[in-house]
């Protein structure tokens, strides 16, 4: 099966600041409408404690995974391990572990809190197909100086690891578990590090990809697509990807942050499509698990990021600056060549 993703996150805020998700002027609730055009996974972000947002708590991931497993989609949980946004440039560890003086007390914290996170989504009938260990974790994860440690990272890793095994083998679930780090020219030497290092038991390689901050070619990608399962025997899936449709933008405090495109797509709703299209046809003759678009429905509002009132991602969604939905959505409608099994 190839996976139609798409990371809905911020949805709930942003229906709660306004937002209104529009096919041919008709107000549609947005999980709804995902799932009527293709996408079959929805992936959330988990914060562990954050005080600054009252959104992608334990609360908020419940209720978008409930509105995804009712519109009949798949779920993928994303825990950052962090208060706040984690990526390879911050991996900020909880204020609630923040006097864990040791390695071991660290990993110790993230199993049991796995743990604890699975259990509350389990009791509630909610519990994800796929679960990632931490959030682009290029330099690792649950840090304050950015830099590979690996006899300490492979701890963490584990540990995280280790608590989704064992909570998939107690109640007899087959739940798949993904490292995540951005852009595909880093994952030959991070997963080879990682093996070297002793992390263990997980299943899929998951990669950012982002044109505008990456030197691999759609082709490229997929190439590295293949030398990946086959020299690491995992599933392999893109967790985020994008591409703008247009580089104008609504009344907001800061500029969009995907500026860039790629010579053979024009920024325009059908150059977004045929990105897509492109890139998931690729994905899919290297035998690809799946792809997930990030953020495909964080439209602008009157709330505010930490950056600014408004989206500065909303020239990278799926609809237009009144709300009504474009054709970037529809490679997901597309016909696809599947290679022989």
């Amino acid at each position: 099966m190839f996976y139609f993703g798409v990371d809905l996150s911020y949805v709930n805020e942003m229906e709660d600041c306004g937002a209104i998700y529009k096919v041919k002027g008709e107000p549609q609730d947005p999980f709804n409408l995902f799932h009527d055009f293709g996408s079959t996974l929805v992936r959330a972000r988990l914060w562990h404690t954050p005080t600054w947002t009252n959104y992608s708590n334990l609360s908020d991931v419940k209720k978008t995974f409930r509105r995804a497993k009712n519109a009949g989609m798949s779920t993928m949980l994303d825990i950052h391990y962090s208060d706040t946004w984690a990526d390879p440039g911050r991996q900020t560890i909880p204020e609630a572990w923040a006097t864990l003086e040791t390695t071991n007390d660290l990993a110790n914290a993230v199993y049991s809190y796995t743990q604890e996170v699975m259990s509350e989504l389990y009791k509630e009938g909610l519990p994800p197909d796929f679960v990632q260990i931490g959030n682009e974790t290029n330099s690792g994860m649950l840090k304050e100086i950015i830099k590979s440690d690996w006899p300490r990272d492979v701890q963490l890793f584990n540990a995280g690891i280790r608590a989704v095994r064992d909570f998939s083998t107690t109640h007899k679930l087959s739940i798949q578990i993904l490292l995540h780090v951005a852009q595909p020219e880093n994952t030959t030497w991070w997963f080879t590090e990682a093996e070297k290092a002793g992390i263990e038991g997980f299943d899929i390689i998951g990669i950012s990809y982002y044109p505008q901050w990456s030197s691999f070619s759609i082709t490229d990608l997929a190439e590295q697509v293949g030398f990946l399962r086959e020299r690491f025997k995992k599933e392999v899936m893109i967790v985020e990807t994008a591409y703008p449709w247009t580089l104008d933008y609504v009344e907001e405090t800061a500029s969009n942050i995907l500026t860039e495109g790629l010579k053979d797509y024009p920024i325009t709703s059908e150059g977004q499509r045929s990105y897509m299209h492109d890139l998931s046809q690729s994905l899919i003759t290297s035998k690809a698990l799946g792809v997930i678009y990030w953020e495909p429905a964080w439209v602008s509002t009157k709330c505010s990021t930490l950056w600014g009132q408004g989206s500065h991602w909303e020239n990278a969604t799926f609809f237009e600056f009144d709300g009504e939905l474009h054709t970037g959505i529809a490679y997901q409608q597309d016909v696809y060549t599947f290679p022989a099994q």
